[in-house]
């Protein structure tokens, strides 16, 4: 008996020993060897940390306009498990359907969602639709659940509203291509505009707040603390002009709409500075609404990245050239038509040429053979190519944009260094170098390098970078450069022959040049049908305020030239902008403009019943401008009355149909008088609000008859109202000098 006790003693004993020297073990194990790992875990149950994230910089134009923004915004989440314990699951579904547009099908499957233990989730966001809503959608959503509370006698009815912030551009399409955008992941997106270009700038960075909590996740009163504050993003201010980007995008969205080409793009500067005033692109895009966009063309920024022959605007080069060597004389003459170079003969537009002709009056009508004469036989091939690039051609600008390219400038063969003279052949060209070289020569011989980040601003510290402008080398001396001036100003001013005369305006002195570049078939040769044309100029003349390129990627009407198509967009824009601006018009005595003008004191020649094109021949042989309204193929009516006498400046309208068939045509930007004019013509009544030019247009039918409400503003200061506005398109003109080669020696592009 006694030895099943002790036996059974020793067993019990036994059995306690070895749990404590299994328990031991199991400490020894957990505290010891494993220390390290429990450590971290029993770290990260009871330490938290909170991240505080940071500001993204607004951007703002150069007068504080606000272009890009963080704002509030707000994530519908709802909670399946409540919805399906109220039994409100088609309630929510409909509801949020109807606000978001988000399919039935996949909100059922969200209000359906379980999890891996087959219960419903507490909470699911409505992605994407649901993601970053603004405050109108938000709300749209509280509207629904309150309505749903008070239908149904309800606290909840599981939709949540989750507060967040987004990226937004107040102005919505404007200036899409120089901002870019961010998704909604708050990630600028890579080679879009200045949020990818200084996103390091502006992201600024996050800050975080490390504190203890019990096991429920409750801070712990006085634990220690570890606070990383944050460092919000820096501010940009663009060089850019809220105003004149608005007027430049108008006019593009008038053109766009009217010559349906692939593309368009529009630059304005200060040549002083090189400070990008307005650019845009069409086709755009709404960056508040990215995703809307599916077709990439409309995020291209053609303005840096897309390279051309720029044909006859290049012109500029090879003039400023002669004109710096000394070896332009504008009344030395030459022979006109044709001439050879090794390997090739080059035409002018008119086969047989003028005959023998100025270099002056060769300048105006933009001859091929007077410049090749200019830059291949007076300059020569390694003096021409060498101002080739120290205008900046063949390399980047340095503008603060992503995804720049250089161009190419590499001739070869001496038929190469002729057509380069007259910018075609081994040419490539963007259209931000085609501005800076152009400025380069208005603003007294300076390359300089554009810029369109005027500052940028820490908001914790207050300090301030401003960009200051950037020479980058002199090309030609002030002397030349206004010389060149005062030619191109006649290539605008000469109402008769100048290649640039549709961007005339009255009381403004403006310098120009057209260009046309014929794109290659397929199968080889050239097409026709597929031009880049293109208007670059700047204004005032002696004075430069503005340096500005409108570019136009294949017009749907392949006879519309440099000139006809894209100088009445130039003189759209440059009317508003110089009167914005504040630049007062230079009138004579009698209140005409002092520049160089034709067709002053002509009358009004008898067009009805004319053949159209035999109408216009007939005014452009007159130096009459025009403007054509309707389809028909005759002339029904014309305004002014033939026989009257028409003022300088002023053009014709020519009516292919009655006026009461034809559609009322935007007269936005244009002065009272007119649109008066326009109007008149279309026999259509008018009445008018406030004063100055018209910014908004009203039509109504009043008694069977159209009446048209014209709202009108002061556009600028030194504004001038006898102005005599030319905006309808010459869509039938004849096509500037140089914008037809022969086949052997047309342009191409890779636009």
């Amino acid at each position: 008996m006694i030895k099943r006790i002790r036996l059974r003693t020793l067993l019990i004993g036994g059995i306690i020993t070895l749990f404590f020297a299994v328990l031991m073990g199991k400490v020894f194990w957990v505290q010891v060897v494993q220390a390290d790992f429990w450590q971290a875990h029993a770290e990260k149950v009871w330490s938290k940390k909170k991240t505080i994230p940071a500001s993204r910089g607004k951007i703002t134009d150069r007068n504080g306009d606000i272009l890009a923004v963080d704002a509030p915004a707000y994530t519908v989440a709802i909670n399946p498990k409540l919805i399906h314990e109220l039994g409100i699951q088609e309630d929510i579904v409909k509801g949020l359907h109807d606000i978001l547009g988000k399919k039935e099908d996949e909100l059922r499957e969200l209000v359906n969602a379980k999890n891996e233990d087959g219960e419903y989730y507490r909470q699911r966001e409505v992605r994407r639709e649901g993601w970053k809503i603004d405050q109108d959608v938000k709300d749209q959503v509280e509207q629904l659940k309150n309505d749903l509370m008070k239908e149904h006698d309800l606290e909840d009815v599981g939709i949540i509203l989750i507060k967040d912030k987004k990226r937004y551009y107040p102005k919505q399409s404007l200036a899409a291509h120089i901002l870019g955008y961010v998704n909604r992941e708050g990630e600028a997106v890579q080679g879009t505009g200045i949020e990818a270009f200084y996103d390091e700038e502006l992201k600024g960075q996050d800050g975080s707040l490390e504190y203890k909590s019990d096991g429920r996740g409750i801070e712990i009163p006085k634990a220690s603390e570890i606070y990383t504050p944050v460092t919000n993003g820096k501010e940009l201010q663009l060089t850019i002009d809220y105003t004149i980007q608005y007027y430049i995008e108008e006019a593009m969205k008038e053109a766009y709409a009217e010559l349906k080409p692939i593309s368009m793009t529009v630059i304005a500067a200060d040549p002083k500075t090189m400070e990008i005033l307005g650019m845009a692109n069409m086709p755009t895009y709404n960056p508040n609404e990215y995703w809307k966009d599916v077709d990439p063309k409309n995020f291209y920024n053609h303005a840096i990245k897309s390279v051309y022959e720029p044909g006859s605007t290049f012109k500029i080069v090879t003039l400023a050239g002669a004109v710096q060597e000394g070896m332009f004389n504008p009344n030395d003459s030459f022979m006109s038509g044709s001439i050879r170079v090794p390997g090739q003969t080059i035409h002018d537009m008119r086969r047989s040429g003028w005959g023998a002709i100025s270099y002056l009056e060769g300048v105006k009508r933009s001859s091929n053979v007077a410049f090749v004469k200019l830059g291949y036989e007076k300059l020569g091939p390694e003096l021409l190519k060498q101002y080739v690039d120290n205008f900046g051609f063949g390399q980047k600008t340095g503008i603060e944009l992503p995804g720049e390219a250089k161009g190419k400038v590499s001739p070869v063969y001496q038929a190469d260094y002729a057509a380069m003279s007259y910018g075609h052949g081994q040419l490539l060209v963007t259209p931000m170098q085609q501005v800076a070289a152009v400025a380069a020569v208005a603003n007294g011989g300076k390359l300089m390098e554009p810029h369109i980040v005027k500052s940028v601003t820490d908001p914790h510290t207050g300090e301030t970078v401003t960009t200051q402008p950037k020479v980058i080398r002199e090309v030609m001396s002030p002397e030349k450069a206004k010389e060149v001036g005062g030619y191109l100003e006649q290539v605008v001013s000469d109402r008769k022959i100048g290649t640039g005369r549709h961007a005339y305006i009255d009381g403004y002195r403006i310098a120009g040049k057209t260009g046309t570049a014929v794109k290659p078939a397929k199968g080889g040769g050239y097409d026709y049908s597929k031009q880049v044309v293109s208007y670059l100029g700047y204004a005032p003349v002696d004075d430069p305020k503005i340096v500005i390129l409108v570019l136009i990627d294949e017009p749907r009407n392949s006879e519309l030239g440099g000139g006809t198509a894209a100088g009445p967009i130039v003189k759209k824009i440059l009317n508003q902008v110089l009167q914005y601006m504040g630049v007062p018009k230079q009138l004579d005595k009698e209140g005409t403009n002092s520049a160089v003008s034709s067709g002053s004191g002509t009358k009004a020649p008898e067009l009805s019943g004319l053949l159209v094109q035999e109408a216009k021949d007939l005014l452009a042989g007159k130096g009459v401008s025009y403007a054509t309204l309707g389809n028909g193929s005759k002339v029904v009516s014309q305004f002014p009355k033939a026989g009257t006498h028409l003022k300088s400046g002023q053009h014709m309208y020519i009516l292919t149909e009655e006026g009461q068939h034809l559609n009322i045509p935007n007269v936005k930007g244009q002065s009272l008088r007119d649109a008066m004019e326009l109007l008149s013509v279309l026999q259509v009544s008018v009445k008018t609000a406030g004063e100055g030019y018209v910014v908004d247009q009203k039509v109504a039918e009043v008694q069977g008859q159209r009446q048209v409400t014209l709202v009108l503003e002061p556009l600028g200061k030194d504004q001038v109202e006898e102005e005599t506005d030319q905006n309808a398109l010459d869509e039938a003109e004849e096509k500037d000098t140089e914008e037809s080669q022969d086949l052997d020696e047309s342009a191409s592009s890779s636009r």
